[in-house]
């Protein structure tokens, strides 16, 4: 009877790691060659903002997800929900990952509320407030590449992805493999909206993953820098 159960056990234990160490094999192996794209290059730093606490906060060195919540932060409590949620909670713990949302100066009061609501009972480390006026604001949207505006409101419930050399990332080609099969019109993916659960969930946090891992990568001396190249000339052929 005592053999019957080690061997069950066995049996279920290779059962159920089996097909885990083949996911854990093969996502590496599958974004090894295929970086996140560089959609745009020299994003202003935030030097000359101000932070919500005595750091000095800057985008440089540090992976970004970046955000405009402008004059009226409260406003945004679902975007910042949804952001906690979805982005901050899984990425929280990599090394030099930061949520930056930028908000027009004066706006303090503003912001406690939206904490109130979205801090709970966690210390949000690296999740930073960057106070600017209307014209450092504006001048570091308009480095951004984007398919909308910035509002009256100095917001916008788009969010980027910034590297650490200040490029802008995204997707050159933001459709899916059934799309590509079905040779629908390709699109670029420039932002990501916080109001999309699902496209904040599955493309954002696939794009945030894929990021860290070409990082990794090149900290380990494995990266394959064609990919950079071969996204700048894809880029400049659909300009």
């Amino acid at each position: 009877m005592k053999a019957n159960s080690i061997k069950r056990n066995v049996i279920l234990g290779v059962l159920f790691f089996l097909p885990v160490a083949f996911l854990l094999m093969l996502y590496p192996a599958k974004h090894n060659y295929d970086a996140l794209n560089i959609v745009n290059e020299g994003v202003s730093d935030i030097t000359n903002f101000t932070s919500d606490n005595s750091e000095n906060i800057q985008l440089k060195d540090h992976i970004t997800v970046l955000g405009f919540f402008g004059k009226t932060p409260e406003d945004k409590m679902i975007a910042a929900s949804n952001l906690k949620e979805l982005v901050y909670d899984k990425f929280k713990g990599f090394k030099n990952f930061q949520i930056v949302i930028v908000v027009l100066e004066g706006t303090e009061a503003s912001v406690d509320l939206l904490k109130q609501e979205v801090n709970t009972y966690e210390d949000l480390s690296y999740w930073h407030y960057a106070y600017g006026t209307e014209g450092e604001i504006k001048m570091l949207f308009n480095t951004l590449k984007s398919h909308e505006e910035l509002s009256d409101n100095l917001s916008t419930n788009s969010i980027y992805i910034i590297d650490k050399e200040l490029n802008q990332r995204g997707r050159l080609d933001g459709r899916s493999e059934k799309e590509v099969e079905d040779n629908k019109p390709s699109f670029s993916v420039f932002s990501y909206n916080t109001i999309e659960v699902a496209e904040i969930k599955n493309m954002m946090s696939d794009d945030i993953r894929i990021l860290f891992t070409e990082y990794r990568q090149k900290r380990k001396g494995k990266f394959d820098d064609s990919n950079t190249r071969r996204s700048k000339e894809l880029k400049q052929s659909n300009e």
